[in-house]
């Protein structure tokens, strides 16, 4: 029989052998779809190139029609934030402070690295989603159960936040580096090691002598230390006189 090629979305009916294409499935447009087809976008091509036309034309839909669901770019971009916070797993509560917090951060970090642009996302815009503040007022429950003075839970979960993201930023701007240029995270290390060692010892000791360091960089290990160095620095604000 010969092929018959069918268009996404239409009602098929087989009948013997002959498929008979009938008028296409209309399935309603709403909000939860029009943000799945956003974090869709947002992962293959990023934060600066999504925009509500190219939604509505994923959609195959006037760019008009997502305005009766989205009032507009802001707030789809906190209905994104919403839809990736929810994929957030909280630490277990019986756990020491210091251990919750290691775990909020990978968790945060994991979030981040699953969706491209994300870092852009929170970083570009005010907390004022439910999902969001959800998360706020849980590290916020966390810091005030350590026993943090509550002039400094703000300071504390805000130190935390810029942290998390800033490490994120440049592991995706390495990974993004690597691959325009066509090689792995590693291979790109190998050339920026041999590129440190060929530059003059008597200007540049340190940085040859630690080359290695540099541009091989283990990024479990050096995010969890730097994240002990932040909790060491909370822990002495917790001791009396502080």
């Amino acid at each position: 029989m010969k092929e018959v090629r069918v268009m996404a979305r239409r009602r098929t009916t087989r009948v013997s052998n002959a498929l008979i294409v009938e008028d296409p499935i209309h399935i309603p447009l709403d909000q939860a779809r029009i943000l799945e087809t956003a974090l869709q976008l947002l992962n293959e091509m990023g934060l600066r190139e999504l925009s509500m036309r190219k939604i509505a034309d994923k959609l195959q839909v006037k760019t008009a029609s997502l305005y009766y669901h989205v009032k507009d770019r802001e707030q789809l971009m906190q209905l994104l934030l919403d839809r990736i916070c929810r994929e957030m797993v909280w630490p277990e509560a019986g756990l020491p402070w210091q251990d919750q917090i290691y775990q909020w951060a990978g968790q945060f970090r994991k979030v981040l690295l699953s969706h491209r642009g994300a870092v852009e996302l929170f970083s570009q815009t005010i907390a004022s989603g439910y999902e969001r503040l959800t998360q706020i007022e849980k590290l916020y429950q966390l810091l005030v159960s350590a026993g943090f003075a509550d002039l400094q839970v703000p300071w504390i979960a805000s130190m935390l936040k810029n942290y998390v993201l800033g490490f994120v930023a440049e592991e995706d701007q390495l990974q993004s580096i690597a691959k325009d240029q066509d090689v792995s995270y590693e291979e790109m290390g190998e050339q920026v090691d041999q590129f440190f060692r060929q530059l003059p010892e008597e200007q540049f000791p340190n940085m040859i002598r630690l080359a290695t360091y540099t541009t091989k960089t283990n990024w479990e290990n050096e995010f969890h230390f730097g994240l002990s160095v932040l909790i060491d620095g909370f822990s002495v604000k917790l001791m009396p006189g502080n």
